[in-house]
């Protein structure tokens, strides 16, 4: 386990805050130690105690003449502090502070829960919590907690921010026959949190899945690579809570308004390769079926069902999770064909009929499951007259067990009648489901998993040479003249900077420069507002496009402020811009959003002026490989339009990617750039034009 084996395997536990009183934190905290058959030494740490339940018990910790690894603290928030120095005078190496009355109480709590860190650092030990309700570990066994009841032994770890859910939890597990390897209640998080606990079960051999239930993730950077190294080697499931539209960072580019913070969980979460759980019954059926079932080798689904309803709706599962049916071998349709009846369907989903029993089950099964094509199988039953749930949950068993490589889930679809059934087979490692969509999900899950298992080896980063000196110079200049949004001339030199090709465009701080400009680039020439406040310039007609001559610019000059004094009088206005006209290309998006968990998260899509209704694109959290921004692009609609359809040739994508690539760097290399925007971006045959680059920088 790494780095907590002084948590999850202490050789000595000191409970700080023991009590003889039953009802007590420290009470039951104590009394769950000694009836968890804790192999190690236990010390009851009360002034005004010399004995509890059994154990002599210490006025103080530095009173204990022998080692201590591990410390529980359960007392007032107020005396942590003075705890957390004795702690340290006595070398532990880990303390669990139960106590509430931190951060989550207001300031003066968030205040002691800091100086309650710094305490831990000074003497260089590590805290689980505060405001936690501890933890317990089957293995080793350890109940360092205040749970009422011990949870059963098996290979689910689950870590929770709310204890509460913790302990419900724990109470439904019981009535389901759910084992845990590690129940772990991380509290406020202030020093242990999640990612350390991933880090220290990825090699660990009685963990088989990782549960998580967060609110939040404080160090994105840190969990982004560590889970990442952990979900080759071991599924991570996490239940993240706490994330609406409302909660979302206020965002002036589309790119920030496309994302949103629950966006970059799930972005940073498929990215990473930990699968997401929407709601607590999900994160459950995930981990009962990585607990109870192998990963499968081949991603082809299979259904048995004696109901042809619920058979329609799980192949409709099957296909919204992106699965593929399984296609039969023939030998296996034509032993089908001759040993069912001649009114079932037998390819797949096989119809076994309403009147199947136990042994058509089993024949089903048994043929289904020994066909090479078949990766897992999915066995609903629905209760008929002539059902007989229990054999045939029995019949299930069996066969399975001839298959162990090969997943089986199941549902048995209704009430009592199919309750002891069910119970059987989640007792003998088959999950069974009320419904049938949830064993697909359960199915892909496992399926998902075992693909980033077969993952290639991670490609490089790409690295760009590029004009830094120029980037630094531009928004230096930017920051000394107030501001933190770029000029359109100032952004689109930062994208050349970086390699990004952007029409030839200048600003003109009169009309004689304006006609000056445009003579020197050449017609036809766009002109546009400059204006720090005006980020979205077409929506108040301070755009004029195609223009052809001296007259024609002298005309949209004088239009574009009339417009802007009309519909922005408000507005700074720097000058007017004067860009070269590029011819049509396919409009995309490529921009950066920089989440404040995550970092920068770059989209890329369908562009123009119709972005945010059509919202076709799709995220990645930088920085990321070429094969990554590849898979990126190809998600969105957009992709298809840039191959080519109907007879069209196909856009430069190669170009397009390394505009991806090459904004990913940028927002690498200047973590003051908070949103950028090139929209749109021209996509020809060969190359690529930025017509538009919009970026805000955080405040100085």
């Amino acid at each position: 386990m790494g780095g907590l084996d002084f948590l999850f395997s202490p050789n000595s536990v000191a409970i700080i805050g023991a009590s003889r009183h039953e009802g007590k934190v420290g009470y039951t905290v104590l009394k769950n130690l000694i009836s968890s058959d804790f192999p190690g030494e236990i010390y009851p740490v009360n002034p005004s105690a010399d004995e509890i339940l059994g154990y002599k018990s210490y006025k103080n910790i530095l009173d204990i003449n022998e080692s201590v690894d591990l410390a529980i603290a359960a007392v007032p928030a107020e005396s942590v502090l003075a705890v957390a120095e004795e702690c340290g005078k006595k070398k532990i190496k880990g303390m669990v502070v139960i106590s509430a009355g931190f951060r989550e109480s207001g300031y003066k709590g968030a205040e002691l829960e800091r100086a309650l860190v710094e305490k831990a650092k000074e003497y260089n030990f590590r805290i689980l919590g505060p405001n936690c309700l501890g933890f317990i570990d089957t293995s080793t066994p350890i109940n360092a907690s205040f749970a009422s009841k011990p949870p059963l032994k098996g290979n689910i770890v689950f870590a929770s921010q709310s204890g509460a859910i913790m302990t419900g939890i724990l109470d439904w597990s019981l009535e389901e026959g759910i084992g845990f390897n590690k129940f772990i209640s991380l509290g406020n998080k202030s020093d242990l949190d999640e990612t350390d606990v991933i880090e220290a079960l990825a090699n660990d051999p009685n963990t088989k899945v990782i549960l998580l239930y967060l609110e939040d993730v404080e160090d994105g950077s840190k969990f982004f690579e560590i889970a990442k190294k952990t979900s080759r080697i071991k599924p991570i499931v996490v239940l993240k809570s706490g994330v609406s539209p409302a909660g979302a960072r206020a965002a002036s580019s589309h790119t920030g308004a496309l994302a949103g913070s629950d966006k970059a969980y799930s972005t940073a979460f498929k990215q990473i390769g930990v699968l997401r759980a929407h709601n607590i019954e999900d994160l459950f059926n995930y981990g009962i079926t990585f607990s109870k079932q192998n990963i499968p080798k081949t991603s082809s689904v299979a259904i048995i069902t004696n109901a042809g309803g619920p058979s329609i709706i799980a192949t409709d599962a099957v296909e919204a999770e992106g699965l593929t049916m399984a296609t039969f071998e023939s030998e296996t349709i034509e032993f089908l064909r001759n040993n069912l009846p001649r009114e079932s369907s037998i390819y797949n989903p096989v119809d076994i009929l309403g009147d199947a029993r136990e042994d058509r089950y089993e024949l089903a099964l048994d043929a289904v499951l020994s066909d090479s094509n078949v990766g897992c199988v999915l066995v609903i039953l629905t209760p008929q007259a002539m059902t007989r749930p229990m054999e045939t949950a029995k019949s299930i068993i069996n066969i399975s067990k001839k298959y162990e490589q090969k997943p089986v889930v199941t549902s048995f679809i209704g009430g009592k009648s199919v309750r002891e059934a069910s119970k059987s087979l989640i007792n003998h490692g088959i999950p069974c489901f009320e419904f049938p969509e949830r064993g697909v999900k359960s199915l892909a899950g496992l399926i998902n998993f075992a693909s980033l298992k077969k993952a290639d080896k991670e490609e490089e980063i790409p690295r760009f040479d590029v004009d830094k000196e120029k980037v630094i110079e531009i928004i230096t200049n930017v920051y000394n003249d107030h501001r933190v949004v770029l000029l359109g001339h100032e952004a689109a030199a930062v994208a050349n900077a970086y390699g990004i090709p952007t029409p030839k465009v200048e600003m003109a701080g009169s009309l004689e420069e304006a006609l000056d400009i445009a003579e020197r680039i050449g017609y036809p020439v766009v002109m546009k507002v400059s204006s720090p406040q005006i980020l979205h310039k077409t929506d108040i007609g301070g755009v004029i496009m195609n223009i052809e001559n001296q007259e024609e610019v002298t005309n949209a000059y004088y239009t574009i402020l009339s417009n802007v004094f009309k519909f922005f009088p408000q507005a700074q206005i720097n000058g007017i811009t004067v860009q070269q006209m590029v011819p049509q290309g396919r409009e995309l998006i490529i921009g950066m959003t920089r989440d404040l968990t995550w970092g920068p998260m770059i989209a890329a899509g369908l562009g123009g002026i119709y972005v945010n209704l059509f919202e076709d694109v799709a995220f990645r959290i930088s920085p990321f490989s070429r094969k990554e921004a590849i898979n990126m692009l190809s998600e969105t609609k957009a992709y298809r339009l840039l191959k080519g359809i109907r007879g069209e040739n196909p856009s430069d994508i190669d170009s397009i990617i390394e505009v991806i690539l090459r904004v990913s760097q940028l927002s690498q290399d200047f973590k003051i750039i908070n949103e950028l925007d090139i929209n749109p971006l021209f996509a020809y045959e060969e190359g690529v034009s930025a017509l538009d680059v919009k970026i805000t920088l955080e405040k100085g």
